[in-house]
């Protein structure tokens, strides 16, 4: 979606919020008002997660995009708006992810301070001709690591704004830090037990650079070779993915859980291997859903590691 469409969406979003508000819709600051929480909106079901886990019960959580959501392009809708106008804190995940966030945030007239949990994350490359990627690879949380200093980041914030509760948010984080510790060693532990020759990873889009960093994977392409979800693979490219699935002796391709698996079983049926897809799929940009193991950010990334390895372990 190019820029002129989305402003244009949030433009009629914004229309809509008065008769929205009209029909006794309950904002974030009427509930913060009610049980003496803060109101705070996160974008993404990581982030989303990630403050829920820190803040507790000090904090009411909106999330804006939720599971199976392609974040990449996300347009607002008049709820979001209206939740961000009042919220004292925006949580997002920062490195281009959320393009959209910040004529919404102007739109709604938001007045609180925005937080990019991606400071202080070593960043790896990204595409310096695409708009969104141009300032390094977005996909920070699956490492988690890198998950351990968003959480961080999201209490230093709370405390901040919230000081009253500070304690709380203290507390709430250096208990998720331990839980993130658990599933990085976890992580290792599991990828021990897989031989080195066997950790090939072919993905929907090229979403897990961080991961494959962290446990010493080999990425050995994508289906969209993109960090993004907008490219689409020519002939040759295909062609090439598919030479490179045969020569390196790759058992799988893994199909992601918020992008059509089409395009994978294409290719994997030229190339002779499975396709890890349906509810093995992999979390790649969002958590599963609400209620399940997978719809938090510790089950879904264990879904991850369990599926793969015995995928490629098998």
């Amino acid at each position: 979606m190019n820029l002129s469409t989305r402003m244009l969406g949030t433009v009629l979003a914004i229309a809509t919020i008065g008769t929205v508000a009209g029909c006794g819709a309950d904002t974030g600051t009427a509930t913060a008002a009610k049980n003496g929480t803060i109101a705070v909106v996160a974008t993404t079901p990581e982030v989303a997660d990630f403050t829920r886990n820190v803040g507790g019960d000090a904090a009411s959580v909106t999330q804006i995009i939720k599971p199976n959501v392609d974040p990449h392009d996300y347009e607002p809708t008049p709820a979001d708006i209206q939740a961000i106008g009042a919220a004292k804190l925006v949580i997002k995940n920062g490195v281009g992810l959320e393009e959209w966030l910040d004529d919404t945030i102007s739109s709604a007239g938001f007045k609180g301070t925005v937080v990019d949990t991606s400071q202080g994350v070593a960043l790896r490359k990204g595409d310096p001709d695409d708009e969104e990627t141009k300032d390094g690879d977005p996909h920070i949380w699956h490492n988690p690591r890198n998950a351990k200093i968003m959480a961080e980041n999201i209490e230093k914030a709370l405390v901040t704004a919230d000081p009253d509760h500070a304690d709380t948010y203290r507390a709430n984080f250096q208990a998720y830090a331990a839980k993130l510790d658990k599933l990085d060693a976890d992580n290792e532990r599991k990828f021990a037990a897989l031989p080195a020759d066997a950790r090939k990873l072919v993905t929907n889009h090229d979403a897990f650079g961080y991961y494959i960093d962290r446990y010493q994977l080999q990425f050995i392409g994508a289906v969209i070779p993109s960090l993004d979800t907008s490219a689409e693979l020519s002939a040759t490219q295909i062609n090439d993915l598919v030479a490179k699935i045969k020569a390196t002796g790759t058992k799988a391709i893994f199909s992601e859980s918020s992008l059509p698996p089409k395009a994978a079983e294409a290719i994997a049926r030229q190339a002779g291997v499975k396709v890890v897809g349906g509810e093995d799929a992999l979390y790649g940009d969002s958590l599963g859903p609400e209620g399940t193991p997978q719809g938090t950010y510790l089950g879904a990334e264990e879904h991850n590691t369990d599926t793969i390895v015995a995928a490629l372990g098998g």
